[in-house]
């Protein structure tokens, strides 16, 4: 086989010096691939251990099997078996190899008896969790886990992938251009308690369908013990978290999105597992390196977690099929995959700032780290060619989202991460030090090869000990000072850069963009799960809606906006057209002007200083304008009479013919103008 090419990448005058090692991970990651693969058709084939291990229904009766290299016996126990430990239910080792395996009778389980491993190895025994349980559930009582015997009617798709354009056979690339929501099944009720598959499914999909994005990012999918990690903590990796209710349940919602026309990914997470041994991976057969790494590498201390050995073939079976699994068991679209960074370097980017190139090649990365990525890539996608595939990376490795073929990673898309920390940055600048052209500079700053998912604010950036970003512009007087008609002036500034940051970010996004459920309106104050700290409660781990519905409050006018950022992406498909192009970036005047797709983005962040006749380089014509931040419906002062017509005035300069069009910038306003005629 040839080598893989990497033309793409190395465009980029500084990985020259770095080419055969660019050349290298590629090679290697393709051996790896052909030598798992073996003799099955292909790597997506071969990543089907979920239909081997675990516990199935067959036409004779029941298999179960695990892997457990430093098992010496294992016996299944549970309501079937009175929880003792009974001869008929001991498991065998299969000869030569490290798989345990049982086959019982068709009556030795019912659907919804609960059980468990129990697990004896050289010099002690434990309780463990089968580690490709499907079903995964939490006593109210003793708050410990057990597996579940799963094994209801199937649930019938009511809008099937072919129904979608989606058949393998025909299926296209993954969509250029996603609007991203991001959200979590738990918090997502304003009541104060954990909701459940089937209200997102009847209350918030609508929201999200009706707010105009066309993509929705679940968060927490796989089962976490801790409620309180977000999900990052994850026990049960084909398990769906049970604490918002059944596989059916997460099916429907998945399957009602489809109707919608929703996409929906998930975020997985393959960085890292929980420390936990009973309910966990951890110390799974007494070894602590069965799916870690032995020793100090093993153990993510600033995470508290385990760290995979990505270079085991078992560990590579495990999450490959992982990756499989969710595509083809629930639906899923795609996936964003969690801590890229820590996977992929030694020192997991802690304390790291990346300034060069040479600290992609030093020595610190993971190499076996970066083939799995790129295997996870090539399964995902052999699969559902229309995934999506998202990188957490926030080192700016290269390749990370070139394609597969160029010598990259494959990821579709990576985060866009510095984007959130330069609004966070500026929220608490003096307005006047705020720089025009390095905010474009961020907001336009990637690698060549790669797409981009873009973002103000997501879940990290609100996380206890954080703020909403129209929380950290507001401060205090969001509780006071929210009313249409108060015009608080903590509150009109925080109102005006909410909106103007958020038109900046996607019209400059190359080329998705995401949000955080709630931050489109301007969510008060912060994420904080139910915790001994706050007395266990729920009042800022849910969603205040009645907000964004209230007609009288500033978040209603601020979720209107948003709903009409949506359309006019949608409307204009800027997205997906070439990159922004700066038009004006003056630092005095506190002015940012760009031009994408027909389209003219004016800014004037000048907290006072409004300007009249204001001229902005444009191709010549006449524009129509198309949005205007400072609406009265979208909590503006309405300085700007709708539906404006503006044309070109044409000056010779050093011989050359400039065209510039000329407007009424309000301070604290953008605008966006369409390209009407040449």
């Amino acid at each position: 086989m040839p080598a893989p090419a990497v033309s793409h990448l190395l465009e980029d005058p500084c990985l020259v010096p770095y080419a055969e090692m660019v050349r290298g991970r590629a090679a290697n990651a393709d051996r790896t691939a052909r030598r798992l693969a073996g003799s099955v058709k292909n790597l997506a084939d071969w990543a089907s251990a979920h239909e081997y291990y675990g516990l199935h229904r067959t036409t004779e009766g029941w298999v179960f099997r695990e892997w457990a290299p430093n098992a010496s016996a294992i016996w299944l126990k549970g309501d079937f078996s009175g929880w003792r430990l009974e001869p008929r239910f001991a498991l065998r080792r299969l000869p030569g190899t490290d798989v345990w395996e049982g086959r019982f009778a068709a009556r030795a389980f019912r659907h919804g008896q609960h059980y468990l491993l129990e697990m004896q190895w050289p010099g002690g025994r434990g309780e463990r969790i089968p580690a490709y349980a499907r079903r995964v559930v939490q006593d109210a009582e003793t708050l410990l886990f057990s597996a579940q015997v799963w094994n209801p009617r199937p649930y019938v798709w009511k809008h099937p992938l072919q129904s979608h354009g989606r058949d393998p056979r025909s299926m296209k690339p993954c969509p250029p251009s996603p609007r991203i929501y991001e959200a979590h099944v738990g918090m997502a009720q304003e009541e104060g308690k954990v909701g459940t598959y089937a209200e997102f499914r009847d209350r918030i999909l609508p929201r999200i369908r009706a707010a105009g994005y066309d993509t929705v990012q679940l968060m927490a999918v796989m089962e976490h013990p801790y409620y309180g990690s977000f999900g990052y903590h994850v026990s049960s990796f084909f398990a769906a978290s049970s604490r918002f209710g059944t596989p059916e349940d997460l099916k429907s919602l998945v399957d009602t999105a489809h109707g919608m026309g929703l996409r929906v990914i998930m975020d997985i997470v393959h960085s890292h597992a929980v420390r936990n041994e009973r309910d966990g991976l951890s110390l799974f057969d007494g070894t602590p390196y069965q799916y870690f790494h032995d020793g100090p590498r093993g153990w993510h201390t600033a995470w508290d977690s385990r760290c995979f050995d990505y270079g085991k073939t078992d560990v590579l079976h495990f999450l490959l099929s992982n990756c499989r699994y969710w595509l083809d068991e629930f639906h899923f679209d795609g996936y964003r995959f969690d801590g890229v960074t820590s996977m992929l370097y030694l020192h997991h980017g802690l304390g790291v700032d990346f300034t060069g190139y040479s600290m992609y090649f030093d020595g610190s990365v993971d190499e076996d780290a970066w083939t799995y990525l790129r295997l996870a890539n090539r399964v995902i996608h052999a699969v559902r060619p229309d995934a999506i595939t998202i990188a957490e990376d926030v080192s700016g490795m290269p390749g990370c989202a070139a394609p597969i073929a160029d010598g990259g990673m494959g990821f579709d898309f990576r985060l866009a991460m510095g984007v959130p920390d330069k609004w966070f940055r500026l929220a608490d600048m003096r307005d006047e030090d705020w720089g025009m052209g390095d905010i474009f500079h961020t907001l336009t700053d990637r690698r060549r090869e790669e797409h981009v998912i873009s973002y103000v604010e997501s879940h990290d950036q609100a996380l206890v000990g954080g703020k909403t970003f129209f929380f950290q512009l507001a401060d205090s007087a969001v509780y006071y000072g929210m009313g249409r008609n108060q015009h608080a002036l903590a509150v009109d500034r925080a109102v005006a850069l909410h909106k103007m940051a958020r038109l900046a970010t996607i019209g400059c996004a190359w080329t998705g963009y995401l949000n955080f459920m709630g931050n489109e309106f301007g969510h008060p104050e912060w994420i904080d799960f139910p915790r001994a700290e706050n007395g266990w409660s729920y009042s800022h781990a849910r969603r205040q809606w009645s907000l964004r519905d209230d007609p009288n409050l500033q978040f209603k006018a601020l979720g209107d906006f948003d709903a009409q950022l949506m359309a006019l992406a949608a409307g204009y498909g800027f997205l997906a057209a070439k990159g922004a192009v700066r038009l004006a970036a003056a630092d005095g005047d506190k002015v940012l002007a760009f031009w994408r797709a027909e389209l003219l983005f004016v800014f004037n962040f000048n907290p006072s200083q409004s300007f009249s006749g204001y001229g902005i380089l444009a191709p010549p014509g006449r524009y129509r304008l198309v949005l205007d931040t400072d609406e009265t419906r979208f909590g503006g002062q309405g300085r700007i009479a709708a539906g404006q017509e503006y044309f070109t005035e044409a000056t010779m300069e050093n011989s050359e013919r400039i065209d510039r069009v000329k407007l009424y910038l309000p301070a604290r306003t953008a605008l966006v103008l369409r390209h009407v005629t040449g």
